[in-house]
């Protein structure tokens, strides 16, 4: 039945309450100490799809699965034990290693940065296995056998390859097929977009992939440069204004008149570990803002993927709009209270805060 606050028909029981197509990726953290100075790192696994996935299974107890390639070499088995201990199903298209130069597991370098000294990341992307999954990889009768009520990818996996985002169509349809809303994190990254086809090949892509979407995660450049929707000038305005977001809608909606739901965070960076964080969302017709709070910040990698993770829950629980976003805000916040791209936090700390709670010791 479909919810007359949101628009969207979810269904209620499924083996599956969530899963994702997306690239695995490890991401190389020395912390504080840049990678020019580095002499250790932590390895932390990523990857946007994955951390909704995980952070949904982790703290929010959903049955959640992620779809992706996977090498079979010490890497991807590094990255295979991480996404079982988050508690996701793994659905693995595997490639075999040759020894010497792949293929690969993508890696991430990000340091954390501190105080006026911004974090740095970049890739080593090459002959990345997640770039070669093509449409009939995978059997999607079978991984949706017992029906999905969300499925999930972003725009980092479809600017991988000519290929990537004909597979994200392909599950986006096997999932309606299966009873899914479809969900898609623009995330556009200009600089993944250059090396394979620039500006006019993502927003044609993109387009194409967003045609078969329920629900949008992404801000209003990602709306703009992403999907070539008209908008404000998005760098005179406050980063915590909601009024550049809030005026593209109705352009997003006469290129998409498809879609329930818009949704972002909006962060203010005021050095590297002090933000200022919010989050709004437009759903079926209302728009919806989550409090300012001031965070300080541990490591920001992933703050996003935990606020779109808590807006689903949010949704899939039935929950307002309003208290969906707060969800959302609240543990897209708790998340950068940690190390790493996935979450930490428990479903009962995430509630307390987005009640109003505060940072008092717990006894």
């Amino acid at each position: 039945m479909t919810n007359s606050a949101t628009g969207l028909d979810i269904r209620a029981e499924a083996a599956l309450d969530f899963a994702a197509i997306g690239a695995l990726v490890h991401r190389l953290d020395p912390g504080i100490i840049p990678f020019r100075k580095a002499t250790q790192c932590q390895i932390h696994v990523s990857g946007g799809e994955f951390n909704a996935a995980a952070n949904l299974a982790d703290c929010f107890g959903m049955k959640t699965g992620i779809v992706s390639a996977i090498v079979d070499y010490p890497i991807g088995d590094l990255i295979t034990e991480r996404v079982k201990a988050m508690s996701v199903q793994p659905y693995f298209k595997h490639f075999a290693h040759n020894g010497v130069n792949g293929p690969n597991m993508a890696t991430v370098f990000s340091d954390r940065g501190h105080g006026v000294r911004a974090p740095v990341v970049f890739y080593n992307r090459s002959n990345e296995a997640a770039a070669r999954l093509k449409p009939g990889d995978f059997d999607w009768d079978k991984i949706f056998a017992g029906g999905a009520r969300w499925f999930h990818s972003g725009g980092i996996f479809a600017a991988l390859s000519p290929t990537t985002p004909e597979v994200i169509i392909e599950g986006m349809q096997a999932a309606k097929a299966a009873g899914a809303i479809v969900s898609f994190d623009l995330n556009y990254r200009a600089k993944l977009w250059d090396v394979c086809g620039g500006l006019d090949r993502a927003q044609e892509t993109l387009r194409r992939i967003v045609s078969n979407v329920d629900v949008i995660v992404g801000n209003e450049e990602d709306l703009q440069k992403g999907l070539g929707i008209e908008g404000q000038d998005v760098e005179k305005l406050s980063k915590l204004d909601p009024s550049a977001f809030v005026g593209i809608i109705d352009n997003v909606l006469q290129q998409q008149p498809h879609v329930k739901a818009v949704a972002t965070t909006l962060r203010e960076v005021h050095s590297t570990n002090r933000h200022s964080w919010s989050a709004v969302a437009w759903v079926n017709g209302e728009t919806h803002m989550a409090p300012t709070c001031e965070l300080d910040v541990v490591d920001r990698v992933g703050g996003g993927d935990g606020f779109a993770a808590g807006f689903i829950y949010g949704l899939l629980s039935g929950m307002s709009p309003q208290d969906a976003i707060r969800i959302g805000w609240a543990h897209g916040a708790l998340l950068t209270t940690f190390p790493g791209d996935t979450t930490m936090a428990t479903l009962d700390q995430v509630k307390a805060f987005a009640e109003g709670g505060s940072a008092r010791i717990q006894r």
